[in-house]
């Protein structure tokens, strides 16, 4: 139960992470956070009772710079809805092609790599889309700076929900 999942608010109340229990204490015993919610009971010892936060808050402000995303297959599958880019089909057994081969030197970048099928990637194989008279659904585009980009694929618990009210 000390792992259990704590959302952990910024001084002006903005989601800023998510950590567990133990590393929620440890901040609300050194005075650096105050509890929010505590939605969980309590954790005892022998001479002392804890409560067992849910969501706290910082007691100063944290700059958090907003990070562009890293390129990877999960990344460009969410991206393209887990959808092939040529057929349309969604399928689970997707894979990477680059747009530009790499063998022609196509860059490994956002704007070069899409998401698709088996079947759609053998018939492309090294050549562009083009010559291989298929088209794109959509162009593909580096995804736009997401500060809260990790509680998006994540369960959220209920009690959290008046602190995230942009998800439903």
């Amino acid at each position: 139960m000390i792992h259990a999942p704590v959302l952990v608010l910024n001084q002006n109340y903005q989601p800023l992470n998510i950590c567990n229990i133990r590393r929620a204490l440890i901040l609300l015993g050194l005075g650096k956070a105050e509890l929010m919610l505590n939605g969980l009971g309590d954790i005892r010892t022998v001479s002392m009772s804890f409560p067992k936060p849910s969501v706290i808050r910082l007691i100063y402000m944290v700059k958090q710079p907003i990070i562009q995303r890293r390129l990877s297959r999960r990344a460009i599958f969410y991206r393209d809805a887990f959808a092939c880019q040529y057929c349309g089909e969604k399928t689970k057994t997707l894979t990477l092609d680059h747009i530009l081969p790499r063998s022609r030197g196509g860059p490994h970048e956002w704007s070069n790599v899409v998401s698709a099928c088996v079947v759609c990637n053998h018939k492309k194989a090294g050549h562009t889309p083009t010559e291989a008279q298929m088209k794109l659904k959509r162009k593909p585009a580096p995804p736009h700076p997401d500060p809260y980009a990790l509680f998006r694929h994540r369960p959220i618990l209920k009690e959290w929900r008046e602190f995230i009210p942009w998800i439903s």
